[in-house]
């Protein structure tokens, strides 16, 4: 698991990311794995039971990044929240 403060780090560039022609909505700090698996996928016809393992890689890049998000969002609560209490008393 990634640590809490860890910042997400972009490991394409935009140039990459143009070239392969990767939607902006897809443009995040997995679509390093977006772009095998949209080749995989062009290459084996959109076959279902193909690229099995590129898109478990990137399901789970998807996971991770979330899970690190609701992290943040819980830590800024409880920090908010404890300053509230103190502001309060």
């Amino acid at each position: 698991m990634a640590d809490e403060d860890e910042t997400p780090v972009f490991k394409v560039t935009q140039e990459e990311l143009e070239k392969h022609r990767v939607p902006l909505a897809w443009r995040d700090t997995c679509a390093h794995l977006l772009i095998p698996l949209n080749k995989c996928r062009i290459r084996e016809n959109y076959f279902p039971w193909k690229c099995k393992d590129e898109k478990h890689s990137y399901e789970k890049c998807q996971y991770e990044d979330y899970m690190r998000r609701m992290r943040a969002m819980e830590k800024i609560k409880k920090e908010k929240l404890a300053a509230a209490n103190n502001a309060a008393t």
